[in-house]
């Protein structure tokens, strides 16, 4: 094979192998429950109950649980005591 014919060849498998890798990525995530709009209101509803605060982290995904940590503020627990 002349290097002309190689190179499509080679360009066709990278492709292929990305390709195949990517959809290897998706669907190794698992079930997802709801809407990013439902997980966020259900963990805003868990914060909320632990007497926190949501705030950004400052990561941007599709996943509010690392979008999201829930910042505790108040009085020590009575462990520190």
């Amino acid at each position: 094979m002349t290097d002309r014919l190689k190179r499509p060849a080679i360009l066709s498998a990278a492709a292929v192998g990305a390709l195949g890798l990517s959809l290897a990525a998706c669907a190794g995530m698992g079930p997802r429950e709801g809407t990013y709009t439902q997980q966020l209101d259900a963990l805003r509803a868990d914060c909320d109950a632990r007497g926190g605060i949501l705030t950004p982290t400052g990561a941007q995904s599709a996943s509010p649980e690392r979008d999201y940590a829930c910042e505790i503020r108040g009085l020590p627990s009575s462990r520190t005591r």
